[in-house]
């Protein structure tokens, strides 16, 4: 119990030394609240995948990785861990050295990914579409930690480049997927899971060009406003989608991956044909 009402002291075990602009107290709060509600959902879908079939457990295996990971960035950030500096210019053209949280984009590394692989699997799009909608993701998140890392003004060519694979990657999840999720019967249910995404990812650039690209809003506010997108774009629609898919039939989605496999009484029958074969033979 002392232990959680202990005061906050993650910025004096982890001083901020050598930049103008850095994580205060009250951002690490907010970090650490955010870090539970992470660890709680991982543990929540954790117990409903216990619960589920094993051949309708595929969603819950993909976003229980998706929030472990992130409650483990949530925590480097609430520590004040996972950042290092980088000199920028403000608003009003001072340099400045910014506390720069590549944590986040680690857990963007895999969220995203994740949330792509997941609309493709509800979609039933094809194993191509899925892939290059990975990796397309993989250039958004990697481009904008290139951005956020460049001093000059450059920086905006790096986010171009992620900006247009995100239109690229909300293109293809809108549209292609959700003609083959129309195929599938549950079209309406992937255009609202598809609808959120993409409007909580539109928001992503946004909060880029206010924080790490144009140092507009501080460290503390930069990390409120993604902690908010964050909780909105994993958590809730991990849940979201477990919600929608109690009513698909996994097996017409073609998700139903361990009732592919042999069971037990075939194995056993496959292996007592030789012999039996055998001895019809010698009697023979």
């Amino acid at each position: 119990m002392s232990l959680l009402l202990r005061a906050n002291d993650a910025l004096s075990v982890n001083p901020v030394t050598g930049v103008n602009e850095a994580l205060s107290a009250h951002g690490s709060d907010w970090l650490w609240a955010v870090t539970a509600i992470y660890v709680i959902s991982f543990i929540g879908l954790l117990v409903l995948s216990f619960a589920a079939k094993e051949s309708e457990r595929v969603f819950h295996y993909l976003f229980t990785v998706a929030l472990m990971v992130g409650a483990i960035t949530y925590y480097a950030q609430a520590a004040d861990l996972g950042w290092s500096a980088v000199e920028q210019v403000d608003h009003l053209g001072n340099g400045v050295n910014r506390s720069m949280f590549y944590a986040k984009y680690i857990n963007w590394v895999v969220a995203f990914p994740s949330l792509a692989l997941g609309l493709g699997l509800a979609s039933g799009v094809s194993w191509t579409t899925i892939f290059c909608n990975i990796a397309i993701a993989w250039l958004w998140v990697i481009s904008y930690l290139v951005a956020a890392y460049t001093t000059t003004t450059y920086k905006w060519g790096f986010f171009a480049f992620g900006t247009f694979s995100w239109l690229i990657l909300a293109m293809s999840t809108i549209n292609e997927s959700r003609e083959a999720a129309a195929l599938l019967g549950i079209e309406r249910d992937y255009l609202v899971l598809a609808g959120w995404v993409n409007l909580l990812w539109l928001l992503y650039p946004v909060a880029f060009g206010l924080t790490d690209g144009g140092n507009i809003i501080g460290v503390t506010g930069g990390l409120i406003f993604f902690g908010v997108l964050d909780i909105l774009i994993v958590p809730v629609s991990s849940f979201a989608i477990l919600f929608f898919a109690r009513n698909w039939d996994y097996r017409k989605l073609n998700l139903a991956f361990s009732d592919s496999r042999p069971s037990r009484e075939n194995e056993t029958t496959k292996t007592e044909r030789p012999a039996s074969s055998a001895n019809t033979a010698s009697i023979a």
